[in-house]
């Protein structure tokens, strides 16, 4: 049966980046309280600890453990030790905020609001609790007194609320269009397109155009209410409406660089990938936005294109600028030129990109099938007590990559074994190691390897989502996986892989409902093929058919070779 690999949720190991995509222009405007990234025991009792600091010592212990409810009653005793202590309770608050136990939330933000004045924090923290526990007037009550509280930070606390507090997105969207409807909502435009943007990812297509009518009547002539338009357009499938909005506000792009980058990751959005690149050539250019146009030429597979972009940087190219010469490297590979690419490598004179450079050049010879030269150049990088540590370790990672790739084996786990003797700890080549552990089935390795990555980096969030992960789809060991998760979750709570983590190890624990909650909001901030595979899973599990093969059809559009889409085919027996 086809597995997945290790999350694939670790930044790739000891890849420098220059191009990359367009970042999404994002709608919603999501507040994220600060939380400790600290860990856990057990459960308290009255007596266990006889002082405040041991009890706050055994909140920590707990933090570590991932037990977060453990960690929730340490911290709120050890307030009690020492007769009331409003940052420890408000601590207790911000952990219980992560956590799914919402009478230990109640009780905490009970002792908070007795032991503090009402700060836009707790009385956020209130309305979460209150959206949660299904007490909607009253919470509706306290977002409109959020609104309309004259402090200008107070509506991104509302809005945090409702980003973080029903469960049920219909029932999130029905609260989200009281609110608009009260009034309350100040004469803000971040404000609105942050409710726009909660619309959306309700899925409330009603309520968003509702949302961006209200905002067009209000700011008419604000080119982010085009950019708003365009991207309602979009979602409901109305590809020439969007293009048309984004047409109307070409001519300003030159008014900012925010704003073209903004309309040209609309055009992205749109799958208009030669539109964006146009925008992006508008106005001066620096090397910055030279690697945003390359990124979106690629990917459109526009040659023609590629080919004048190659022409005018190479006119540039005279001055040895490390970053022209850089992305000409990069384009000629691309463009299947590998002695150009290799002569432009070999010529960026210095900086970070020298690094890159030096790290290109031996995957071109590599291509070029001149794999000996290849290796000995990555050998003496690694030798060279000359260069950068860093470009050393990422050379290892780089010789163990086109081991793999020339079906070495056993070269690709020398190439490991090298480094690691040099950096005991570090942890690319630990996680890089996992993962080719993984591929080969060897779970327990990979394990090991994560497990010592985090020794020596305890809150990893990467390791921690990725070990807990690997627990849940691979073993049956579905508590400590959660525990692990749980711990990533209170660092990042908003981060979609992880919650796309969460609600799979809540499926794994037979809690199909919570689960589907949660792998739909990863699928609200993150459409991958993974995360609908695992919302397609879920819902074929319960009985609804038709909705699991809709998701499964997304996931095929987005990767068909994806492992965790094959594998939820073959366990449901459904064909695409």
């Amino acid at each position: 049966m086809p597995v997945p690999p290790v999350k694939r949720r670790f930044p790739a190991p000891g890849r420098g980046a220059t191009g990359g995509a367009l970042r999404t222009w994002l709608l919603a405007l999501a507040l994220a309280l600060p939380l400790p990234g600290l860990a856990g025991a057990r459960e308290p009792a009255p007596g266990q600890v006889g002082d405040a600091i041991g009890a706050a010592m055994a909140a920590e212990f707990s933090l570590r453990a991932g037990k977060l409810n453990h960690a929730v009653r340490w911290y709120l005793q050890a307030s009690d030790e020492v007769g009331g202590d409003a940052a420890l309770v408000e601590r207790a608050v911000q952990v219980a905020l992560v956590d799914s136990d919402d009478e230990l939330l109640g009780r905490a933000l009970r002792e908070w609001r007795e032991l503090a004045p009402a700060t836009l924090a707790m009385r956020s923290a209130q309305a979460t609790w209150l959206l949660r526990t299904g007490r909607e007037r009253r919470a509706l009550r306290e977002l409109e007194g959020l609104m309309r509280d004259p402090d200008p930070r107070a509506w991104g606390y509302a809005i945090g609320a409702l980003h973080g507090g029903t469960r049920d997105q219909e029932a999130s969207a029905r609260i989200l269009g009281r609110l608009v409807d009260s009034g309350a909502v100040p004469d803000e435009l971040r404000a609105w397109l942050g409710l726009g943007g909660l619309a959306q990812r309700f899925g409330d297509e009603a309520l968003t155009a509702r949302i961006v009518d209200e905002v067009v009547e209000r700011f008419p002539d604000e080119p982010r209410v085009a950019l708003l338009r365009a991207a309602q357009a979009r979602e409901r499938g109305d590809a020439a409406e969007a293009r048309q909005a984004l047409q109307r506000i070409e001519d300003q792009a030159l008014l900012s660089p925010e704003l073209r980058l903004s309309i040209a990751a609309e055009y992205e959005q749109l799958g208009e990938l030669g539109d964006a690149a146009r925008i992006m050539a508008l106005g001066p250019q620096d090397e910055r936005t030279y690697a945003m146009r390359a990124s979106l030429l690629v990917r459109a597979e526009d040659t023609p294109a590629l080919e004048v972009l190659y022409w005018e940087l190479e006119q540039r190219a005279d001055a040895p600028n490390p970053a022209w010469r850089l992305l000409l490297g990069q384009l000629a590979e691309h463009m299947e030129r590998p002695a150009d690419a290799l002569a432009w490598y070999r010529s960026v004179p210095g900086g970070q990109q020298r690094s890159i450079a030096r790290l290109r050049a031996p995957k071109v010879l590599f291509d070029l099938g001149r794999q000996d030269e290849a290796f000995a150049e990555l050998r003496a990088l690694q030798t060279d007590a000359s260069v950068d540590e860093e470009l050393r370790r990422d050379s290892h990672l780089m010789e163990a990559e086109l081991r793999r790739e020339a079906g070495d084996a056993d070269g690709e786990l020398d190439a490991f074994a090298r480094g690691l003797a040099q950096w005991p700890d570090e942890g690319a080549l630990l996680y890089a190691r996992a993962l080719m552990w993984e591929r080969r089935d060897e779970i327990d390795r990979a394990e090991a390897d994560l497990r010592r990555l985090l020794v020596a980096e305890p809150e990893n969030v990467h390791a921690l989502n990725a070990l807990g992960y690997t627990l849940a789809d691979r073993t049956d060991r579905y508590e400590e996986a959660l525990e692990l998760i749980d711990r990533a979750r209170l660092a990042e709570p908003d981060n979609a892989h992880i919650i796309d983590s969460y609600g799979w190890v809540l499926y794994r624990l037979g809690r199909h409902e919570e689960a589907l909650v949660e792998l739909r909001r990863a699928w609200s901030l993150l459409k991958d093929a993974e995360v609908a595979a695992h919302v397609g899973e879920v819902l074929w599990m319960l009985g609804r058919r038709d909705e699991a093969r809709e998701f499964f059809e997304r996931a095929h559009e987005l990767d068909p070779e994806n492992r965790s889409l094959l594998r939820s085919l073959e366990l449901t027996g459904v064909e695409l």
